[in-house]
């Protein structure tokens, strides 16, 4: 089989150096084992996203060397899509309507206790639930091993559609990796806990689970991931071959003795040559970016 990774950002910011991370070493990944690499771009949160943002980091991307296979992928434009599938599972009766606000689910204890399952409401105005009866508890990460997720969050009936109409991340996501045919998802650590429910997704669909590898996240120094939320700043400026020198050595992995006159192109080249998998780090660490 064919290996098939992804980079899949979302265009709420420009790349920092820990979105540089993740596409670095999906990048890795998939052309260590004569594999594919796609792009996706996460765009089906408008309040969330920034104005120019996708186009900016598919420069950037292209900036560092890392060119993609394929034309990029849009989540914007596969909504009939997503609810396709979506009408496919209530048809089924794996999905109900729920009414329910985030301070009544606070006041139950910040879980969702199922209030909604059994009254039949009408889609309008109702977020869309997926029916959790037989949990994902637990995974299997190349990098970090056997994963076990506590078993109150694995079994909550989770959101496929929010009320305000947006498709949930959990939803899109698994049907984008499935149409694509990924065959491994990598991507940083703070994206662990997720992964159960996308597997009970999976599993309710009835199609291929992806295997799972989790990337060591880049941290600021007061110990906080490096995020856009959190303001952490866009590479764009910085020197392309030292920062992916950086973001080598932050995934364990060696670099030539002399990079001086190499290109992001061939520092890759030769990153995909000397790539080990047993080298990255399975904690996070301060990032010196």
């Amino acid at each position: 089989m064919t290996y098939i990774g992804r980079f899949a950002p979302s265009p709420s910011g420009p790349l920092h150096f820990g979105s540089l991370i993740a596409a670095v070493g999906s990048y890795l990944r998939a052309r260590a084992q004569q594999g594919r690499w796609l792009v996706r771009i996460e765009d089906i949160d408008p309040p969330r996203e920034q104005p120019g943002a996708a186009a900016q980091i598919l420069r950037t991307l292209e900036h560092f060397g890392l060119h993609w296979d394929d034309e990029v992928i849009y989540q914007s434009q596969r909504h009939e899509r997503y609810q396709a599938v979506l009408d496919e599972l209530y048809q089924q009766g794996k999905t109900y309507h729920c009414h329910c606000t985030r301070a009544q689910i606070q006041a139950a204890g910040g879980f969702y206790p199922g209030t909604c399952r059994d009254k039949q409401y009408p889609a309008l105005n109702a977020a869309v639930r997926l029916r959790v009866d037989a949990p994902c508890l637990s995974f299997h990460d190349q990098l970090l091993g056997l994963i076990e997720v506590e078993p109150r969050l694995a079994s909550e009936d989770f959101i496929l559609k929010r009320r305000d109409g947006l498709f949930a991340y959990n939803l899109a996501v698994v049907i984008d990796d499935a149409d694509c045919g990924i065959t491994e998802v990598v991507r940083g650590a703070d994206l662990l806990e997720p992964t159960v429910r996308q597997i009970t997704l999976y599993q309710q669909l009835g199609w291929p689970v992806p295997a799972w590898l989790h990337l060591p996240l880049a941290l600021q120094q007061n110990g906080l991931k490096l995020s856009k939320q959190n303001h952490a700043p866009a590479i764009d400026e910085l020197p392309v071959v030292a920062t992916l020198c950086q973001a080598l050595l932050f995934l364990g992995q060696t670099l030539p003795d002399d990079t001086a006159d190499m290109s992001a192109e061939s520092l890759l080249r030769w990153a995909v040559e000397h790539w080990q998998l047993s080298s990255i780090p399975t904690i996070a660490s301060v990032s010196d970016v």
